[in-house]
């Protein structure tokens, strides 16, 4: 009876173990917060889910933009407003060697419009730049139905319970594509586009205005996985081990923009797998928050606690946006990439073909150097 008592205690100890080390992405999968095994008082053992909650904030006030540099790069952000979203605009927007001329927000991303653009106009204020014109394209694909997870997209829609100061501007009277399409127009020096979502606004100003690409100076695409596996079935419980996200929603989009001859540079999860946000980073190396854009991006990171305790938060957009602004933050490989576009368990999956389209995809990253580069810049101490 003993014996019996002892293997069945056993096996139960080796099942928490199990569940803590190797569960942990799989909880986050199911939208269950980690766990961790916890000692009382007396010694006893418990389960313990890894959670941080903050205390209520007041909302931050704006901060005071850089000046910006006669020689600053316009940039336009196409973006779908996720959580790494906000750290990539706000990196930006506190450079002075950058110009943001616009958001435009795709609607067919995590963030459905209404919300998107609210959120991203109070997101510039913060950043001192609430005259930014923000306008949100079409919410749904013309072609396929793939969509984010509805929960995603709830807690996307609510800033993850983040309180801003309403921005008093109104959202610019235009829809996203006429937005792209005619900020690139107007600029005296051609524009670089960061894509930070499902490219359905940017194949929309490609196939709607001919002149587009070549008032573009090149295009920064956060999407794809070309050597590693995709994000989307690890992730959810869609049957899909190849494809990422932004690519996976709508792949006619991204074979528009993979086949319009603009200069692309294709940051995929090959190089954002190499930038996990660590806890240590978040909790020691932010430390030191001198700007109203560091102390949000802080407070993102806190909301994120759980996963990025077991690895599963990485800077996808900011390094994205660190490369449009330094090159040297990555090695890159010209590649042959088609996108998949046919519906199934191939869908969306960026794959190097002879039949595809040269494209300069950045490969490996320093996850050390990256982190100076984005700490001293949302600092402030990088202009």
């Amino acid at each position: 009876m003993k014996r019996k008592i002892l293997i069945l205690f056993l096996s139960l100890l080796a099942l928490l173990v199990l569940l803590v080390f190797a569960g942990g992405p799989l909880l986050v999968k199911l939208g269950v917060p980690p766990f961790a095994i916890q000692t009382d008082n007396q010694g006893g053992i418990r389960l313990a889910r890894m959670e941080f909650t903050p205390t209520a904030q007041p909302a931050l006030q704006p901060g005071n933009p850089p000046v910006l540099a006669p020689n600053a790069q316009p940039v336009i952000i196409d973006t779908d407003m996720a959580p790494d979203d906000w750290l990539a605009i706000l990196y930006l927007l506190q450079r002075s060697d950058v110009d943001v001329k616009a958001n435009t927000i795709s609607g067919t991303g995590e963030a459905h419009c209404d919300p998107g653009v609210r959120n991203a106009m109070d997101l510039v204020m913060l950043a001192g730049r609430p005259e930014i014109p923000v306008a949100c394209g079409r919410e749904t694909p013309l072609q396929g139905a793939n969509t984010f997870p509805k929960e995603w997209r709830k807690s996307v829609d609510e800033m993850l319970g983040l309180v801003l100061l309403e921005n008093p501007n109104p959202s610019a009277n235009t829809t996203a594509v006429a937005l792209l399409t005619n900020t690139a127009r107007l600029s005296s020096t051609p524009i670089k586009l960061l894509a930070i979502g499902p490219l359905t606004n940017v194949a929309e100003a490609l196939e709607s205005d001919p002149a587009f690409a070549q008032n573009l100076h090149s295009l920064t695409i956060m999407g794809g996985a070309v050597e590693v596996s995709g994000n989307v079935g690890a992730s959810s419980d869609i049957k899909n081990e190849v494809a990422e996200w932004n690519i996976y929603i709508y792949p006619h989009a991204a074979a528009i923009v993979f086949n319009s001859g603009v200069p692309i540079t294709l940051v995929p999860l090959d190089a954002t797998d190499f930038v996990t946000v660590t806890t240590d980073f978040y909790q020691r190396q932010m430390k030191e928050r001198l700007t109203p854009s560091a102390e949000f991006v802080y407070r993102v990171f806190m909301k994120k606690d759980p996963w990025i305790r077991v690895g599963e938060f990485h800077f996808w957009d900011p390094l994205a946006a660190a490369i449009l602004t330094d090159e040297s933050q990555a090695s890159y490989q010209e590649l042959s990439l088609k996108v998949i576009e046919e519906e199934g368990p191939a869908s969306g999956q960026t794959l190097v073909s002879a039949e595809g389209q040269p494209v300069r995809v950045a490969m490996k990253a320093e996850l050390p150097r990256f982190e100076k580069l984005f700490r001293d810049t949302i600092n402030g101490r990088l202009k």
